[in-house]
């Protein structure tokens, strides 16, 4: 069964549109989700569908053999602003740490910014370090979006989003780390 050649990358970019609505209906549902409980189900409901989205391209991506340099490219900038959008959400929401989410969107955004900037000479697709990364943003962030302090208590489910962060923090500086140095050495080899 063949699909369209272009249903990854068309997939790829719902995530953009799909990051804006669940950052507002995020904002809208208020602290913890308490004033507004649906709304707060609902985005993190949204998330967890756009992220899925993600492994849902790539594998049909790599499955009919449609690799394109464009999802190369548009993959990791639509992941960055869905994940961003989560990351700042919550800091506006007073629910992570500023800090943490400045070195995060640094990170995330240095790097996609160097990526747009040498896509001239060579795309550079996301190493399995950045995948990893952006796997445990996605199970961090769902955990820390959907409001399951109803079920456990608040205090059980801060602690877990406090250290689910610091290992998305520690994951999110490690592996653009190993994104600059593979940067370097291939700049060395291709000169």
């Amino acid at each position: 069964m063949a699909i369209p050649r272009q249903l990854p990358n068309a997939i790829t970019i719902a995530r953009i549109p799909l990051a804006v609505i669940f950052f507002i209906v995020l904002l809208l549902g208020g602290t913890y989700g308490i004033p507004e409980p649906a709304l707060r189900w609902t985005a993190g409901i949204l998330f967890i569908v756009a992220i899925s989205t993600d492994w849902v391209d790539g594998y049909l991506a790599r499955r009919y053999d449609i690799v394109s340099d464009f999802g190369k490219l548009w993959d990791p900038i639509a992941d960055k602003l869905l994940t961003g959008s989560g990351f700042i959400g919550l800091a506006i929401l007073g629910e992570v740490q500023w800090w943490i989410v400045l070195i995060i969107l640094v990170r995330e955004w240095g790097i996609t910014v160097h990526r747009l900037m040498v896509v001239k000479e060579h795309v550079v697709a996301a190493a399995w370090m950045g995948k990893i990364k952006t796997a445990v943003q996605g199970v961090a962030l769902s955990w820390a979006l959907l409001p399951l302090h109803e079920l456990i208590g608040l205090d059980p489910w801060k602690l877990v989003t406090t250290v689910l962060m610091i290992v998305v923090l520690l994951l999110t500086v490690v592996s653009g780390i190993d994104y600059i140095v593979a940067q370097v050495k291939g700049s060395r080899e291709r000169s």
